[in-house]
């Protein structure tokens, strides 16, 4: 039997109104890799903080090789041979590689050799076949550089367990499969990894065993070979998924958005679209498949009206719209699930009938000339909450009291009830669990049944790969190619999401 390299014996964290570890045990086996699987808010991120000293836990013991130990801070925790790469990197732009990497390891030292960390550095990565200039600064790497740079850093410290939180997020596909390499060659040999995910296919790829985390508690550990994603996913929710789901061909109608040469200047004052060309019709999902960055969110922008195009046009349902401001927009038959909610989907204060009513509060049965009528809206509400399943203790409730996937339901029931002709969802699933993914994918098949052009826009090639009719990859701002989705592979969607345009493989 393999040894125990850590354990971590019934960890409770209460933080002020919510339990998130809820008596956790959690056993890794030395030079295994170990997936920590959970739907958002299940206590994966949490469990892993604090067994690197970010959190202290309410209550509970840590054993590493055998031995109780106090991890009160990330330099004990490095200093016990573990490290921890973030979802979200932890680098210093304004640094060069090497200064990152030892920064916070020289307060004995009275002079500082440089040279020499750099000169380590790069055998470390030599090791494991990269390229990385220790004098780069970290600004002008990739984000897959960046992580690299981020593992190297918790080796070049000496770190045995390596905690990889959501490593694959921002990647593509090609780096995925580096990131996976290393990770082979790193447990070959003899370190130990833990690997947070909510991705199912990744995690039957890498893992050794899983355990599976559900509503802050462990409820099994399992090994890949005796168990599928179906399993998976029913442990992480508590009911059978389905997970394979069939659209069908799509009955294609009128074009309901053209976009032409389309360019406009991002927050930086540099262009963030160059040339941009798109055509999406009734009746067909297209997917936008991109690292993020790369224009997507200003692309949704000038077709939203928020932001002004420089050069090019949109035509909307036949109707020229570029630089309509968002009512015209909309009137022309458009709903938009914005990518953030909180920010343009909702407003938190108001109640769930008021959030309902945002966008068409002003017309019949909602208004008589300039008064509401509150009965109709209070009408419609009720309606909309049991059509979308929206869980609130009533429409009185305030909508920033509601669960994420709660309030992405009422989202998605204020704009699918106007009956748009184009609907655009930008990250339609982001942050929520695996039921409410699964309720917002259903309705977007509907409504494409329905004859509704979508322009669904995700990171996650899965989802992109399991909804879209066709596929449009974008990068820096320009569209790549665009694939039928029944034709594509993940390795051309990759080359193309790293800058490769279709025509030139």
């Amino acid at each position: 039997m393999a040894e125990n390299i850590l354990e971590m014996r019934d960890i409770v964290k209460q933080f002020p109104g919510v339990l998130a570890n809820d008596h956790v045990t959690f056993k890794v086996e030395k030079g295994e890799v170990h997936t920590l699987l959970g739907e958002n808010g299940a206590g994966k991120s949490t469990l892993m903080n604090i067994l690197y000293g970010l959190y202290s836990p309410t209550s509970g013991e840590i054993w590493l090789h055998g031995k109780k130990v106090d991890i009160h801070s990330p330099r004990v925790a490095i200093e016990n041979g573990i490290g921890m790469v973030h979802q979200h990197f932890m680098l210093i732009p304004a640094l060069t590689v090497i200064e990152n990497v030892i920064l916070g390891m020289t307060e004995n030292k009275q002079v500082l050799d440089l040279d020499g960390a750099a000169n380590a550095f790069v055998e470390l990565a030599q090791k494991y076949n990269m390229k990385i200039d220790p004098y780069e600064m970290v600004e002008n790497l990739t984000v897959g550089e960046q992580q690299r740079v981020e593992i190297l850093k918790a080796l070049y410290r000496g770190a045995d367990l390596l905690i990889l939180d959501e490593p694959t997020a921002v990647l593509t596909p090609q780096e995925v499969d580096e990131l996976f390499k290393m990770i082979d060659t790193l447990t070959g040999e003899g370190h130990t990894v833990i690997f947070i995910s909510h991705k199912l296919n990744e995690v039957m790829h890498i893992s050794n065993r899983v355990t599976v985390l559900r509503s802050g508690k462990s409820c099994e550990t399992v090994l890949k070979e005796n168990t599928d994603k179906h399993e998976l996913a029913r442990l992480m929710v508590g009911r059978e998924i389905d997970l394979d789901r069939s659209i069908g061909k799509p009955q294609l109608g009128d074009v309901v958005l053209e976009m032409k040469d389309v360019e406009c200047v991002g927050d930086k004052g540099i262009n963030a679209l160059n040339g941009l060309n798109l055509t999406v019709r009734k009746g067909e999902i297209l997917g936008i498949a991109g690292v993020d960055g790369n224009g997507q969110d200003e692309m949704l922008d000038v077709i939203a009206g928020l932001r002004k195009v420089t050069k090019g046009s949109i035509k909307i349902c036949g109707t020229d719209s570029t630089n309509s401001n968002p009512r015209e927009i909309m009137k022309r038959g458009v709903a938009h699930i914005p990518a953030d909610r909180h920010k343009r989907g909702m407003i938190s204060e108001m109640s769930i009938k008021e959030n309902l009513m945002l966008i068409d509060y002003y017309k019949p049965p909602f208004a008589k000339g300039k008064r509401l009528n509150w009965n109709e809206i209070e009408k419609s509400s009720e309606r909309l909450l049991k059509e979308f399943n929206v869980k609130a203790p009533s429409i009185e409730t305030a909508g920033g009291s509601l669960s994420g996937g709660n309030q992405q339901k009422m989202v998605l029931a204020r704009e699918l009830d106007r009956d748009p002709e184009f609907l655009i969802a930008a990250h339609p699933v982001r942050g929520l669990d695996i039921g409410a993914t699964e309720f917002v994918h259903e309705r977007l098949i509907a409504e494409r049944a329905n004859g509704v052009g979508i322009l669904l826009v995700s990171t996650e090639l899965e989802e992109i790969l399991t909804l879209a009719d066709r596929i449009a990859v974008i990068y820096e701002g320009e569209i790549m190619g665009v694939i039928e989705a029944e034709d594509a592979t993940v390795a051309e969607l990759g080359l193309m999401m790293a800058g490769s345009k279709k025509q030139d493989f």
